[in-house]
């Protein structure tokens, strides 16, 4: 009887020890995000801005692969708001995936909603935003994502980690920028400033005193997390005499490659090492646009940071080194740049497909409604401006989300016939396109997928009132960017320069100006995902389609039940 006493008190011990080191590896982490209105002086203007705990950026979270994050987002600013965990998988948990009325009804004033969700296999750099109007201008923050206890990462350990927030800062209030944008129809005014880590930087005024200072050491190695949360721009980064060493993007290991400069669109990240291997000194750190739209006005400006050499003199006066940054319109170095990209391993693309999408992406013009006032048709020519793919301006639900109406089966929120390909055949970056092709069809068409369906995607831009870079990015989902090219896709030629062996695993892909992508992924999380341009101009516009993905057989292939504090329209 005392042996197994003992054998039964020797199996209770090793079921804790197992149960308390299963708990070590996979914590989860709690927290509270206030959303508030705070006092944030830029560019010698106090403004009440809308920020997190007070903060701005918002807080970083620090995680390991495997973990679970909850966070209570308690609303007390007087918009509506959502929180996005941007380029998180959120396998079964798509209620806590975050855009306005596709996943969740917005967090009322007074509200709050609390987000559940778990990482898995993914490891380096996302972020997260509010998802709603343009709040994302000033609430934002980095999620960095570790390797599980005791993995490590598959380079050189950095001395130090250092997240840069690339943003941009409106001297007024964003929100009635974008406001007045819609009421008018016009594009909406450019922003005043970029920013690393909130701050503008020393070449713009009153603001050189908190200019973002990052300090390195003779020989130390450290990781830079560079985020573009820009809202509306695509931004070149780089370091005065330093070199750049790429190993990672959206959360994905790269094979390493070196470069003077890096791009990013809104939404990409980038993980770059750099080592303090020049003289003692202060080195500026730089973004500033690339833009390929042409015609089409931006912020010409820069913004800065400063690498400062612990061992370099500290009061000489002397203005930092400055880098050479690329041309604004510079389309080559940011080809040359996505093109280095690859996985770190072999990828497991699928070769064999059950749908294949074209999807068109651009601009466009409505004309003026006959019982609207002249004020409110601003765009060119007397038009208002829209956007859409596949000829179909993306509009929003107002009474239900899109994935309530979808798990309840409440009729007339969507329809299931987005189109596979777009109505008309064009030539889609040519320089003479009918006028007719300007004005979308306005509706809530979600395009439905099979559980386990193996999807191709062609996204081809046009030259609809601009041909342009867009920022595309797919909720729920990581997918493989295949191929990219300039001018219309050739599937008879342009199959052969697919990349089925290690092309790089993103959330967001840099559709060329005037030219295609594709991309590749398994629907194998069910829900509603929306898939957009990371512009945010652009997606008030329309710019934007959802899918529909079925659950599967099972239980790992069932979307989760709604939480019970969910919020209601």
């Amino acid at each position: 009887m005392d042996i197994i006493k003992s054998f039964l008190c020797f199996i209770s011990f090793a079921v804790l020890l197992l149960f308390t080191s299963l708990a070590e590896a996979n914590r989860a982490h709690h927290h509270e995000f206030i959303i508030q209105a705070t006092k944030v002086k830029r560019l010698c203007e106090t403004h009440n801005s809308i920020t997190v705990n007070g903060m701005f950026p918002g807080p970083q979270l620090v995680i390991n692969n495997g973990d679970t994050l909850v966070v209570k987002v308690i609303n007390r600013a007087r918009y509506n708001v959502t929180i996005h965990w941007h380029g998180v998988r959120q396998m079964r948990t798509g209620w806590a995936d975050g855009p306005e009325f596709v996943t969740q009804c917005p967090i009322r004033p007074g509200s709050s909603y609390t987000y559940r969700f778990t990482i898995q296999g993914q490891e380096g750099t996302l972020w997260w935003h509010a998802h709603s109007s343009w709040l994302r201008a000033t609430v934002y923050g980095s999620l960095l994502i570790l390797p599980p206890a005791g993995s490590s990462y598959p380079f050189p350990n950095p001395h130090r980690n250092v997240p840069l927030l690339l943003g941009e800062w409106w001297d007024g209030n964003p929100v009635d920028v974008i406001r007045e944008a819609i009421r008018t129809g016009a594009a909406p005014n450019i922003s005043d400033a970029y920013t690393i880590n909130g701050q503008p930087g020393d070449l713009y005024k009153c603001s050189s005193q908190d200019t973002t200072i990052v300090p390195i050491n003779i020989g130390e190695t450290i990781l830079l997390r560079v985020i573009n949360s820009a809202l509306n721009q695509p931004l070149f980064f780089t370091v005065a005499n330093h070199k750049l060493t790429v190993v990672g993007a959206d959360a994905s290991y790269l094979k390493p490659f070196t470069t003077n400069v890096i791009v990013l669109g809104p939404g990409q990240t980038t993980d770059v090492l750099i080592t303090g291997d020049q003289p003692p000194n202060h080195y500026y750190m730089a973004a500033r646009a690339y833009q390929s739209a042409q015609n089409a006005p931006f912020s010409n400006t820069t913004t800065t940071a400063i690498l400062q050499y612990k061992a370099s003199p500290c009061c000489s006066g002397a203005k930092p080194i400055m880098p050479l940054l690329p041309a604004y319109n510079d389309t080559n170095t940011a080809t040359r740049f996505s093109q280095s990209f690859r996985s770190l391993k072999r990828a497991e693309v699928p070769t064999e497909l059950d749908e294949n999408l074209f999807i068109t992406i651009g601009l466009g013009l409505n004309n003026c409604p006959k019982n609207f006032r002249s004020r409110r048709c601003q765009g060119p020519n007397g038009t208002r401006f829209t956007a859409s793919m596949n000829n179909v301006s993306f509009a929003l639900p107002s009474n239900y989300s899109l994935l309530q109406a979808h798990h309840h089966a409440i009729p007339g929120v969507f329809t299931t016939d987005f189109p596979a390909r777009p109505p008309v055949k064009f030539d889609y970056t040519g320089s003479n396109i009918s006028r007719s092709l300007y004005q979308p069809v306005r509706g809530t068409k979600l395009y439905k997928l099979k559980y386990g369906s193996r999807v191709q995607i062609v996204l081809q831009d046009t030259g609809i009132v601009t041909a342009e870079n867009h920022p595309i990015h797919l909720h729920g989902y990581d997918f493989y960017i295949v191929a990219e090219g300039f001018g219309n896709f050739n599937p008879k030629k342009d199959t052969k320069k697919f990349n089925l062996e290690d092309p790089p695993l993103r959330n967001t892909v840099g559709v060329p100006v005037n030219g295609w992508a594709v991309i590749r992924f398994v629907a194998d999380n069910p829900g509603v995902w929306i898939m957009h341009c990371h512009i945010d101009a652009h997606i008030s516009w329309g710019l934007a389609m959802a899918f529909l993905v079925e659950n599967g057989e099972g239980l790992l292939e069932t979307m989760e039940e709604p939480p019970a504090d969910l919020p209601v329209c």
